[in-house]
């Protein structure tokens, strides 16, 4: 059996919403094991096709343990029109 090691145990996963300002008001929510990397991502038009082109504010996170628990929380962020409204608000 060959030697494998397990590195999701020390892993840590976020979910997050970014806002922009530039072209219009807006949120997207995404997971990543480390936050500032993807963010940067985001303003280098380098992330998700819908984030190109606009620059990307961090304005909430959340830190869970699973790759699994970030994904099933980030669905529910995206389906939270609440949260995403008073995010984009404070963007305003």
């Amino acid at each position: 059996m060959p030697n494998t090691i397990n590195i999701s145990i020390n892993m840590r996963f976020f979910v997050y919403v970014i806002g922009t300002k530039y072209p219009k008001v807006r949120t997207y929510v995404g997971w990543s094991n480390d936050i500032k990397k993807r963010l940067k991502a985001h303003n280098e038009s380098k992330g998700a096709k819908f984030t190109r082109g606009s620059k990307w504010k961090l304005l909430y996170q959340e830190e869970l343990f699973s790759k699994s628990e970030a994904m099933k929380r980030e669905a529910q962020l995206k389906k939270d029109r609440q949260l995403r409204s008073q995010l984009r608000n404070k963007l305003i």
